[in-house]
């Protein structure tokens, strides 16, 4: 699949599924500590280095997630090669975003600020949970559903 053509391409087993289990447990212990030292009031409410729940203003209300967590960044330098391969182009790393899905959660159709340009998406566990695509931009068509394994990235 040509990335230039479809403005995607999914990279089956980008890394080891054992990879994938690692990083999603551990940042899931991450959550936990959030939620432990939260509740016992170790830390401010206003404190987002552990990360936060997203409120009601944000895409999905009371679902944790975290940007710059050092294991995500990590894991995006070793994937940084291979999106460059993929794409063809040379990218400068800008950040790292990470989210717990539950349940019932649903990422509305949305359309990502200019600084993800190109950007990835990786599977790292839990559910099955498509993502849909509609990489023309225009409203009400239907998007292309994409099922990613742990370890696929989009």
């Amino acid at each position: 699949m040509s990335f230039k053509k479809n403005k995607y391409v999914i990279i089956k087993k980008a890394i080891s599924r054992d990879l994938a289990s690692f990083v999603a447990n551990y940042f899931c212990m991450q959550k936990q500590v959030y939620d432990t030292c939260s509740q016992s009031k170790y830390i401010s409410p206003f404190e987002v280095l552990l990360g936060y729940y997203e409120d009601k203003d944000d895409q999905i209300p009371n679902t944790y997630c975290q940007y710059a967590n050092i294991a995500m960044e990590t894991l995006m330098l070793k994937c940084q090669p291979e999106m460059e391969k993929v794409t063809g182009l040379k990218l400068d790393p800008n950040y790292s975003y990470a989210r717990i899905y539950k349940k019932g959660d649903e990422l509305k159709r949305h359309k990502d600020r200019f600084s993800c340009e190109i950007s990835t998406t990786m599977n790292l566990g839990g559910d099955d949970w498509p993502i849909y695509l509609e990489p023309s931009g225009k409203e009400g068509m239907k998007g292309i559903k994409v099922d990613l394994k742990p370890g696929d990235m989009l």
